[in-house]
């Protein structure tokens, strides 16, 4: 897979192609459903598959602070992972900043669509809105095709038990820890990558060793205390974890995901590990001191190995 920022790259590899667009965050069954239509338009067009992924999402753009835009499922890094898992082509990485967001929609399909993508089919669902102000929609889409050379196909929608898939559903089941749920709407575990990073080794002195991690998101879309799985390599190892903003030892107010891995004592700095969330355990909360937050650890710690025993 072939992942470029400027569209003038992509036509000095290519000519046309068969393209969508959208955040693909968590790249669910929905998700998957129109990767697999993108992939069976271009082979049947013999053309390249080209996913158009918006980064940073608009709403992150546009939002006045972390809590006013949505909860990010996966990050960037994330997302591409999946997308060439999924055997899709090439990736236009759209820098959504404030020039795109003041491009009128005709420049935004001429510009480009048509210039910059060649794209000759166009897959989005019918309530995609584009360009300045929005102003861009389906009916716009079609109407420029029929005049520039290009088709364009509406996106299938995936249901489960009557329920539309989206990243907004995801979201909402991740927050009352339906991980069951989570994992056959995604096809996959919910998890969550990064590189192990120092911190001030607070869990060593209190007994519990922990690898760290930046989630880099906005906003989390888990908080609180997991029963989990980490993977290394290929073991999967338990793990006490929480994710959160620390309130009894924390000042700076960023998030951070610390996992505790039962019965081992590796060194992991500057390696990426692999947290799937199995069993929520219970909320964050503030602590009067580090003997009262010492003491729930353990409990949390037992109780994690009971969840996962099972």
């Amino acid at each position: 897979m072939i992942i470029f920022t400027e569209p003038q790259r992509f036509s000095q590899l290519e000519q046309n192609c068969v393209a969508t667009i959208g955040k693909f965050d968590g790249v669910h069954l929905g998700h998957q459903l129109i990767l697999d239509q993108l992939k069976a338009e271009a082979e049947q067009r013999e053309l390249p598959s080209l996913v158009i992924l918006l980064e940073p999402h608009p709403e992150e753009f546009f939002a006045g602070d972390a809590n006013s835009c949505p909860a990010r499922l996966t990050t960037l890094r994330e997302k591409l992972e999946l997308l060439e898992s999924f055997g899709i082509d090439y990736v236009f990485q759209l820098n959504f900043d404030q020039g795109i967001s003041q491009l009128s929609a005709e420049d935004y399909i001429q510009q480009i669509l048509v210039d910059g993508l060649g794209v000759k089919c166009f897959i989005v669902g019918n309530d995609f809105r584009f360009g300045h102000q929005r102003r861009g929609d389906y009916a716009m889409l079609e109407a420029s095709g029929a005049e520039l050379g290009f088709a364009v196909q509406e996106t299938m929608a995936y249901e489960y038990n009557g329920q539309r898939i989206s990243s907004t559903y995801i979201r909402e089941q991740l927050a009352a820890a339906n991980f069951d749920l989570v994992e056959q709407l995604l096809g996959r575990p919910y998890s969550m990558k990064g590189e192990v990073v120092r911190g001030k080794q607070l869990g060593t002195d209190l007994g519990f060793p922990t690898c760290n991690i930046n989630p880099h998101r906005h906003r989390i879309p888990l908080h609180g205390v997991y029963a989990c799985q980490v993977r290394l390599a290929d073991q999967y190892r338990p793990a006490a974890v929480n994710i959160g903003y620390r309130p009894t030892v924390a000042e700076s107010g960023e998030a951070l995901l610390e996992a505790h891995i039962l019965d081992f004592d590796e060194d992991l700095y500057g390696k990426t590990i692999e947290v799937i969330f199995r069993c929520k355990i219970r909320e964050e909360v503030k602590f009067d001191g580090l003997d009262a937050l010492k003491q729930q650890i353990s409990a949390d710690v037992r109780q994690v190995r009971e969840v996962l025993a099972q």
